[in-house]
């Protein structure tokens, strides 16, 4: 009796870690590569498929890759027309104050929200995160609050801010799947990889003194595809690295958590990436640009039109896969005028097996004017 409790206690537990597994069916672990880190993922930028993991769920210190997320939250302050980079923040003596990375802001001054920002993205400053924040939310304070309610929204269920900028905090933590899930979000923004993108620059002070920037990001110059990322260092994290490359239409995120030094993170995120681009390829399943269809067009001052899906659609699949997807539409046999740019007139429906993996709204792209009665009449004319 008590061998049979004992082999039905392990197998609840066995169900209930597949149950619960947030990892892809693809995600592998084990021995496919070497690293010594704490936690890492690769993951395929387009689906969010998770194509490697070592703990990626487990909750730690991330150090300055928590600024990952105060650069989502002023990037979406650009989106929706709050601040430009010419937009001028007054520094206050708290945000001049900050140690570690800096870049040694003035107090009581005016900066430009660019300048702020870039010195953020290249240089992981302090000071300058805190002086967005403040900006922003009026206090730190008040922007953790901000910071901790996109992680919900984007699902990061394994974090939890406490500042801006990742120095030490006991009940500050994240993991490597949340960071990868900030960073994808991130990589969305062209002003972004503006700046992730420079590898030496400096930035002017209003009084004239100047302060070098080089990208803690080493990668961007010495990865073939790296153009973005956040490191992090703190005797309590150990050295952390979040990046994002590029190669043959296919984007990678790669994190290490918890590396030993400076060099092996680089190196563990470069063995991810190499992993990633030799074992797996980017198969285009829906493009965006090329019409999926041509449709007549009933009252309209044109006769036919052509229909495209709104959005690309990609899987990643192991090199030699040899998977087949099924794209099916769910549209009208004719559009009625007048329509308008972007206007859905249908579904692309993208399955597996009988399992829907990705919808697409089906669009026009440009407007379509309704027959006037003066057309109505010429038409009648012409074909009398």
């Amino acid at each position: 009796m008590k061998k049979f409790l004992i082999i039905m206690i392990m197998l609840c537990l066995t169900l209930s870690s597949l149950v619960l597994s947030p990892i892809s069916a693809f995600a592998e672990s084990g021995n496919e590569v070497d690293l010594t880190c704490k936690s890492a993922c690769l993951v395929d930028y387009a689906s969010g498929n998770m194509l490697y993991s070592h703990n990626p769920k487990e909750h730690l210190p991330i150090a300055s890759m928590v600024k990952m997320m105060t650069i989502l939250l002023t990037l979406e302050q650009f989106d929706n027309g709050s601040i430009n980079e010419d937009t001028l923040i007054t520094t206050t003596e708290n945000a001049s104050s900050m140690g570690g990375s800096q870049v040694f802001i003035d107090p009581y001054v005016d900066y430009s929200a660019g300048d702020l920002l870039k010195s953020v993205v290249m240089a992981s400053a302090n000071d300058a995160s805190v002086a967005l924040a403040e900006y922003i939310s009026g206090s730190e304070k008040a922007f953790v609050v901000k910071m901790n309610d996109k992680a919900k929204e984007l699902g990061m269920l394994d974090t939890n801010y406490v500042n801006c900028t990742g120095l030490p905090a006991p009940e500050q933590y994240s993991c490597a799947q949340d960071c990868a899930i900030v960073l994808k979000e991130v990589a969305e923004h062209e002003l972004y990889h503006k700046y992730s993108t420079i590898w030496m620059d400096e930035l002017v002070h209003p009084s004239g003194r100047k302060t070098e920037l080089v990208n803690t990001n080493r990668l961007i110059r010495y990865y073939e595809g790296c153009d973005g990322g956040k490191t992090g260092s703190t005797n309590e994290a150990g050295c952390c690295l979040s990046a994002s490359a590029k190669r043959n239409n296919m984007r990678l995120i790669s994190v290490i958590i918890g590396a030993q030094n400076s060099q092996t993170r680089f190196n563990e995120c470069t063995k991810l990436f190499n992993y990633g681009f030799a074992n797996y390829e980017s198969r285009n399943i829906v493009d965006a640009s090329k019409p999926v269809m041509n449709l007549k067009v009933s009252k309209g001052q044109q006769d036919n039109v052509d229909i495209y899906a709104k959005e690309n659609y990609a899987v990643v699949v192991k090199k030699g896969d040899k998977t087949t997807y099924d794209v099916t539409f769910e549209n009208p046999v004719a559009i009625k005028a007048p329509t308008k740019q972007d206007d859905v007139i249908g579904k692309v429906i993208v399955s597996n097996s009988g399992n829907v993996l990705k919808e697409i709204d089906l669009v026009v792209k440009s407007n379509i004017d309704a027959l006037s009665l003066k057309d109505c009449f010429d038409k009648v004319v012409e074909t009398w």
